[in-house]
């Protein structure tokens, strides 16, 4: 039987761990195998794209066996990523309400975005406690698999357990800037700090976002003391939802992502 072989967005894509790798072959498992079996429909011999979300390596491979629990496939070759920048944006956003930040999830990671951070403020109406902040990690994890799945990046961007802003400062020091969106600020633009980062690559960034009713001046104040750099996004007030997909796409096309890496 001849292998069907499939290119482009006809090919789909799968995410393994390193240890399901072996030599030249790699074993399926999980949800995975009946989305192969009994929705893909597809067969021994047809050809799959496989992803280690550890190292971020993408293989074509065979498929060799379908097994009730897994599925065994052979590594045909490597194939070089394509899917993923040289820019590393991290986004932090205020907890919103209802179902938007599935929306922020969703969106933000078919643009690019390499992790998403929900955070505590003082204006989020949304307040989880621990239980029901792992309940919502985990679902948002999910989404942030599907996303990456159909949008063909080559890993799992992951959604960190909920913080706050005292922790968020503690982290800025590992960044190359951290941007603050702030409807206050009239003087500081997205392009004046975007055009201190061209020409280099490798870049980490954060985006830290409020919620519905905004961020307040306390929070402005402490995130600036500890090296956030506030900017306005011009006249018109965006939702929070708005916010990290215009973001995220703005910086991912003046940093030369856009088509591919610089």
């Amino acid at each position: 039987m001849s292998a069907r072989i499939l290119k482009g967005d006809e090919m789909p894509k799968f995410f393994v761990k390193e240890e399901q790798i072996e030599q030249e072959k790699i074993t399926i498992i999980g949800e995975d195998v009946n989305h192969i079996k009994n929705v893909l429909r597809l067969k021994v011999d047809d050809d799959i794209e496989v992803c280690d979300t550890d190292t971020t390596k993408n293989y074509i491979c065979g498929i060799k066996n379908i097994n009730n629990d897994n599925i065994e496939c052979i590594i045909l070759k490597e194939k070089e990523s394509e899917a993923e920048s040289n820019i590393e944006i991290h986004i932090f956003q205020g907890l919103p309400k209802a179902d938007k930040m599935e929306l922020i999830i969703q969106k933000s990671i078919e643009l690019g975005a390499k992790e998403i951070v929900p955070v505590e403020m003082d204006r989020c109406v949304v307040k989880l406690d621990s239980k029901s902040s792992i309940k919502k990690v985990e679902r948002w994890q999910k989404i942030s698999e599907v996303a990456a799945k159909q949008s063909g990046r080559d890993l799992i961007p992951k959604i960190k357990e909920v913080t706050n802003i005292k922790k968020i400062c503690n982290l800025i020091s590992n960044y190359d800037i951290v941007l603050l969106a702030y409807e206050g600020e009239k003087e500081n633009f997205l392009k004046t700090e975007l055009r201190n980062l061209k020409n280099k690559e490798n870049l980490k960034i954060g985006i830290i976002i409020g919620p519905e009713g905004g961020i307040t001046t306390e929070e402005v104040n402490y995130l600036k003391e500890n090296g956030a750099k506030v900017i306005t996004l011009g006249n018109r007030i965006l939702r929070t939802e708005t916010v990290a997909l215009a973001l995220t796409s703005i910086i991912m096309y003046e940093l030369g992502d856009i088509g591919g890496k610089k």
